[in-house]
């Protein structure tokens, strides 16, 4: 009977020190799991002033173990998990900020940025060719003349060719160096100034007649030439030196000498009042204004020349960011030109992004390959200027669920200190 009553102790013993060490297992579980949302929500909180700073949430969900006390196939929970969800693809509040190089987001788009690795021998950043993501937009530039957040990071775009002044195709970090030249504008009239000499015999083409530099839209210079050869005492054809079907007949006043009216050689209406000339032909067509032109005697007369409006030369003076994505750099002239074009790249699941140091993303497979786009094109989202985009941490929310989530630590921490009552007693019924 004796042996009998020790093993039934025994077996008590037995179940109640399993079922103690479940009881153990799980709030242990628990204790883990409101570990990390206190990590999940003090980071939240000591990131609420971080530009593009994007709050994340802690998800609990419970876990099945070997449980010895699960019977009729019945497996009981016993434990509890804690995993870290991101919301990247929550918008943040846009605010002005007074840094006027500043870029924030309005949709679903990411900056492209990448890390320096080091430096050369004359300070130029080493760029890494790690590709990262971004939405803190509070871009300034460096010593070097490029677009650096706070975070350290470089901001990429398509940067225009010095050379071609066409836009590249392939993404690179945007300089704007301090002496970037000015690239001049592109001709659209051409105004010629002179006196021909009326004792012209007819037929006769002037040499040299009239030269200047023009300009087309990239700032690629060219060399237009006119031919002027006379017709009678007060006729003369102007003439594309390339294209001598260019032309036109002038007209100048028999007393004053000015122009009384140009006509194309091949018009079919009437003789109108244009001082005008309509050039066609390289680099692009342009009107040459002839009003400069006169018809005296051999005394008064000047070799015709011609000069563009073209615009040449300026000093620059800054950077000026575009709601379309440009990046201008500004000139002392009050010209801006184009030195680069910023996308933004979307993802499929945005909250997939592996995060990296400084409000920086890198896609993984999970997120789906990035899509670069154009500003305000398939869902990229907009840009404001001279802006930044908030943190989405809800401080107030989320001191009150750092309140909560301490007194579930708490009353973790009660259930293994009771366990551990239980233990004790357990181990002294037999004793």
């Amino acid at each position: 009977m004796l042996g009998h009553t020790t093993r039934s102790l025994f077996h008590v013993r037995e179940y109640a020190m399993s079922s103690i060490i479940n009881a153990v297992h799980t709030a242990v579980s628990g204790l883990n799991s409101q570990a990390h949302a206190f990590t999940d929500l003090s980071n939240n909180i000591a990131n609420s002033q971080t530009t593009g700073y994007k709050a994340s949430t802690t998800s609990f969900e419970d876990y099945v173990t070997n449980n010895e006390l699960a019977n009729d196939g019945q497996a009981l929970s016993d434990s509890v998990v804690a995993t870290t969800r991101q919301h990247n693809d929550n918008q943040g509040m846009v605010t002005t900020s007074t840094n006027s190089s500043a870029l924030a987001i309005s949709g679903n788009g990411f900056f492209n940025v990448v890390q320096a690795t080091g430096q050369s021998n004359d300070s130029t950043p080493v760029l890494g060719t790690q590709q990262y993501y971004t939405r803190n937009g509070d871009f300034s530039q460096d010593k070097n003349g490029y677009l650096v957040n706070t975070s350290g990071y470089y901001l990429e775009g398509y940067n225009v060719n010095s050379s071609t002044g066409t836009l590249g195709t392939s993404l690179s970090a945007i300089q704007v160096p301090s002496n970037i030249a000015f690239r001049p504008t592109e001709s659209t009239k051409l105004t010629a100034t002179g006196t021909l000499d009326s004792s012209t015999a007819a037929d006769t083409t002037l040499s040299p007649s009239m030269s200047t530099t023009a300009y087309d839209s990239t700032g690629t210079a060219s060399t237009v030439n006119l031919n002027w050869t006379k017709v009678d005492d007060t006729t003369w054809t102007v003439s594309n030196a390339s294209n001598p079907d260019n032309a036109a007949t002038v007209k100048f006043d028999s007393s004053t000498g000015a122009v009384s009216s140009v006509t194309p050689l091949n018009s079919t209406g009437t003789t109108s009042a244009s001082t005008s000339f309509e050039y066609t032909g390289s680099p692009q067509d342009m009107t040459v204004s002839l009003s400069g032109i006169t018809q005296g005697t051999s005394t008064d007369s000047t070799a015709p020349t011609m000069t563009s409006d073209s615009v040449t030369s300026g000093t620059f003076s800054g950077i000026s960011m575009g709601t379309d994505g440009s990046v201008m750099a500004t000139f002392d002239n009050g010209y801006s030109q184009l030195v680069a074009k910023i996308p933004l790249t979307t993802f499929a699941d945005p909250n997939s992004l592996s995060p990296q140091n400084g409000q920086a993303y890198t896609a993984t497979s999970q997120s789906g390959n990035p899509q670069v786009n154009a500003v305000n094109t398939n869902g990229a989202g907009t840009l404001t200027t001279g802006s930044i985009e908030e943190s989405t941490s809800d401080l107030t929310g989320d001191l009150s669920k750092l309140i909560v989530a301490q007194q579930a630590y708490g009353a973790n921490t009660k259930v293994v200190s009771t366990a551990d009552q239980l233990l004790q007693t357990t181990l002294a019924m037999i004793q």
